[in-house]
């Protein structure tokens, strides 16, 4: 299921996404000033561009001057320059402004995108059904004897029939308007090429009377070796989201558990279960991912701060770019959320720059965050409670 890491990566995804953002509306802002100042080529008097070209120039070095302490000496400038100046201030600041937004709401799209996958994986087990119900209706109108294997059987399938007939799956399905629409096609390929060919499927088809575990083994094995593993599939999974690489895992578990949930354990009952929700408890989950992107880039500069004067002897400016992200986000999350431990805190970033980072980075975040986590206990800036105590020193 989904766990925290997951969302510290999202959100690291996130942030990393609106950093490249903001460098492109700082490169915006900029061309801004030089169309204020470029010669107008339909005016009927002539232009000076040796004046308009000053003109930017001492308007570009003010806006990157406000860009760096965030404001600018406008004593001697012109009225044109300024003016230019503070509409570039404006631009910019509109512009990062609904990046952050629109990067915030992208992460939780993009994890809410896992349940969906969670749903549609669920909702194979119909289309599958229905490729079998279309089949069984060629095979009765046939005049000559139909060849092949009889797949009625996978019609009472009572795992399927436990699924497909409960309300929260039949609810969560048209809430969320879950579909295969044209993707049917593939399904179908690999239904005809992959799944009818099975070993175990067609073994399963031969029992005149298969048990609710029979039902459940052969469901587990289609999921386990064939839909999450068949080539096909994969590539149509990826298609549908970029991250399904990283997704793939929390998916596969949320269906083994609904699988086991439908099977043995649901007994008479099947149709008031309730199905999974991506956490145990995803409103804090979501709480504490979207307070850790946020509060995150609004302390972006103390944090910068923070690192410069950590990484003694090396330009922080030489610090790859996803290395200060962790950073920053391990600083955040160290002083915000007082019932995470250090060690956790520590421990779940080296590990991210594990997968995301250079091959140093683990080396290099372990020594600065334990060096600066160290000096913040010492100073009371870092103050834990509840669970938050557990192994922080």
């Amino acid at each position: 299921m989904l766990n925290r890491r997951t969302l510290r990566i999202k959100a690291m995804q996130a942030i990393y996404a609106y950093m490249q953002a903001e460098g492109s509306d700082y490169l915006l802002a900029l061309d801004q000033i030089g169309e204020d100042f470029a010669p107008d080529l339909n005016a009927m008097e002539v232009q000076d561009r040796k004046l308009l070209e000053g003109q930017k120039q001492i308007a570009t070095l003010l806006f990157k001057e406000w860009y760096e302490k965030r404001q600018f000496d406008a004593e001697d400038a012109d009225k044109e320059i300024v003016d230019a100046v503070n509409r570039a201030v404006v631009s910019y600041q509109n512009q990062t402004r609904k990046d952050l937004r629109y990067y915030h709401d992208q992460m939780l799209v993009a994890v809410e995108r896992i349940y969906d996958h969670y749903l549609a994986n669920l909702q194979l087990l119909n289309v599958l059904t229905d490729l079998v119900q279309e089949e069984e209706e060629k095979r009765s109108n046939r005049f000559t004897e139909a060849t092949g294997p009889d797949v009625k059987q996978f019609l009472r399938n009572q795992l399927v029939q436990r699924i497909l007939n409960n309300k929260s799956y039949q609810q969560h399905i048209i809430r969320r308007n879950i579909s295969w629409g044209s993707d049917v096609s593939e399904i179908r390929q690999v239904y005809k090429s992959v799944i009818k060919q099975d070993e175990v499927f067609l073994a399963y088809l031969q029992n005149p009377s298969p048990s609710l575990t029979d039902d459940f083994e052969l469901i587990k094995h289609i999921y386990k070796n064939i839909i999450f593993k068949e080539k096909t599939l994969q590539s149509l999974f990826e298609e549908q989201d970029l991250n399904w690489a990283e997704n793939k895992a929390i998916v596969k578990s949320l269906v083994n558990k609904t699988l086991k949930m439908f099977g043995e354990e649901a007994e008479g009952n099947a149709e008031e279960v309730t199905l999974l929700d991506l956490s145990p408890n995803w409103e804090d989950d979501k709480a504490f991912f979207e307070e850790l992107y946020k509060q995150t880039l609004q302390e972006d500069e103390k944090y910068e701060a923070m690192i410069a004067a950590s990484v003694q002897n090396w330009d922080v400016e030489r610090v790859a770019l996803l290395d200060k992200i962790i950073l920053k986000m391990a600083l955040c999350e160290m002083h915000i959320f007082r019932s995470i431990p250090v060690k956790v805190t520590i421990n779940e970033y080296i590990e991210i720059s594990k997968l995301y980072s250079t091959p140093k980075s683990k080396q290099f975040i372990n020594g600065v965050l334990d060096k600066m986590a160290q000096e913040l206990v010492t100073k009371g800036d870092i103050r834990k409670s509840g669970r938050g105590l557990i192994d922080n020193k």
